[in-house]
């Protein structure tokens, strides 16, 4: 197709339109790119429509500050990962836990780039703290719901909070070094960590397999 019949010569092509909830789930898309690869100083109404392909007045109507998008990006973080996280498989299963971690991270980095990138800057901007902990309490609470089915006698807030770093270190070690054989390979000694502790909790030592 020629640029002719595109658009007129040195007139841009014009934005594309979209419904109401597509639009939304777009954008959000987008925002978490931005902040992925530039950083949240890099998040504005006018990134964000340029990375989705619509108008700037689309974002304003959505959103109406960058505030409230900033919020609802989180939101929308955390549905996203803990949908794709395997933290609570709910099973109950040693086997179980976290399969797919290393796919998860390859398949978008960006919605954990996104993450860690709100985690520094919480450091200078204290107002991020409250979205970051929210998101975080639905880890932290996903991970604690798993281990209570495979460690009912152990499943404390300390545990939780140590097996969730670890898989939180791995995330971000794979996604800057790369190598998801790694990360697989350390998730299943995790895994056999949790086995002693539920094997000296019960008769059976092979009951999570």
């Amino acid at each position: 197709m020629t640029e002719s019949a595109e658009a007129p010569a040195g007139r841009k092509p014009r934005k594309k339109r979209m419904n109401y909830g597509e639009g939304r789930e777009a954008l959000l898309n987008a925002a978490v790119r931005v902040v992925a690869r530039g950083g949240l100083r890099k998040l504005t109404y006018r990134a964000v429509a340029e990375e989705a392909g619509t108008t700037h007045g689309l974002v304003v109507h959505h959103f109406g500050s960058r505030d409230a998008l900033i919020e609802e990006a989180v939101a929308h973080a955390i549905r996203t990962s803990l949908n794709t996280s395997a933290l609570e498989p709910g099973t109950g299963k040693v086997a179980d836990f976290s399969v797919g971690v290393s796919e998860m991270v390859a398949a978008d980095p960006d919605i954990q780039a996104f993450q860690y990138e709100l985690l520094l800057e919480a450091r200078r901007r204290p107002e991020l703290l409250p979205h970051l902990r929210a998101l975080y309490d639905e880890y932290f609470d996903a991970t604690g719901r798993e281990l209570s089915r495979m460690l009912p006698a152990r499943a404390g807030r300390p545990l939780t909070r140590l097996v969730f770093a670890a898989l939180d270190g791995l995330v971000l070690h794979q996604l800057v070094f790369g190598g998801p054989e790694t990360t697989d390979a350390a998730i299943e000694e995790l895994r056999t960590l949790l086995r002693l502790l539920d094997a000296d909790g019960h008769a059976d030592p092979e009951s999570a397999d």
